[in-house]
């Protein structure tokens, strides 16, 4: 079984301000801001929706070809990717444009300040489904917006299962496209934010969502998961982890579980403590493809976390 996981290839600049930003906002004058902060450590990173989703399922030993427009400087991340035996056979590179960038000062408060310029992510609708005529599962996470809406519409005109992963995409939609995507889709995946924008857009709170989708998945950071199925709600735990690192791309190892346990029929319970030792094992590590592990690895923590064999 393999995944077709739609979506986002970016680099991530990190830098860190040693400081705190309100020390330097100031409230009375926004109306004229012009500040300036110096950011002594700086990082860059392979991230992206796709890109985060596709490293991870290939941790956990599953199949996922990633679908994504990328720029003319992507050659780093093409070769991190083949090193990683991650397939690249849908990956299109638009000539004129840079890979998506992520640039992100975050300060002592862990407050970002985020700007991010979508490149090649703007023409994602040129790659069709269809392309990818071996692939069973599906995902639409973050994307360009023309891209997410026709990437649903020939996952559902295919009878291809997919999830769909609105993330920071969800303020490109409004009410009528979020069902029309959700009337679309399989399941329906977001965090606990999400979710209230979602209900607050289409007036629909998780239970009712759950009547038109096979599962509603809600993650909610420390607070560990939900997943809305056949009239239930499960419960699903945070795995314990030894250090804090960073949060960001937990949302996409989790959805990589998700997957995961999807393609080999696994029912909710495990599937979601699956996306949940992999959120965990993501914010260990800072970047979003940095951690890694072995299957045996894998197994043995998730007994000592939820205390049954996977």
């Amino acid at each position: 079984m393999s995944a077709l996981i739609c979506g986002s290839y970016a680099y991530d600049t990190i830098m860190l301000f040693h400081d705190q930003f309100k020390n330097h906002i100031l409230p009375e004058q926004v109306h004229i801001l012009n500040v300036s902060f110096l950011v002594p450590d700086m990082r860059r990173e392979f991230g992206g929706c796709a890109g985060n989703i596709a490293y991870n399922l290939k941790l956990l030993g599953g199949e996922g070809k990633p679908m994504a427009t990328v720029g003319a400087d992507f050659a780093p991340y093409a070769e991190w990717m083949d090193k990683c035996d991650i397939s690249r056979e849908h990956i299109e590179v638009i000539e004129q444009s840079y890979t998506g960038q992520a640039y992100i000062t975050t300060d002592q408060d862990d407050n970002q300040i985020t700007a991010f310029h979508p490149g090649a992510m703007n023409e994602s609708h040129l790659n069709k489904v269809s392309d990818a005529a071996d692939c069973t599962i599906g995902i639409v996470s973050p994307d360009g917006r023309q891209g997410m809406i026709e990437h649903a519409e020939q996952f559902a005109e295919a009878g291809i299962p997919f999830i769909f992963d609105p993330g920071q995409g969800l303020p490109m939609f409004d009410g009528d496209d979020l069902m029309r995507f959700i009337e679309q889709a399989t399941w329906l995946a977001c965090n606990d934010y999400e979710a209230k924008m979602i209900e607050k857009s289409i007036g629909k709170s998780p239970t009712r969502l759950a009547e038109m989708v096979d599962a509603v998945i809600i993650t909610r950071g420390g607070k560990g998961s939900q997943i809305y199925s056949d009239g239930k709600c499960i419960e699903v735990p945070c795995a314990p982890v030894a250090s804090m690192g960073d949060p960001t791309g937990c949302g996409d190892a989790y959805r990589a579980g998700l997957l995961y346990g999807l393609m080999n029929d696994m029912d909710w319970a495990t599937t979601g403590r699956i996306a949940s030792l992999m959120g965990a094992y993501k914010i260990e590590q800072a970047g979003t493809q940095n951690h890694t592990f072995t299957k045996d690895e894998f197994a043995v923590r998730f007994n000592e976390a939820f205390g049954y064999q996977l």
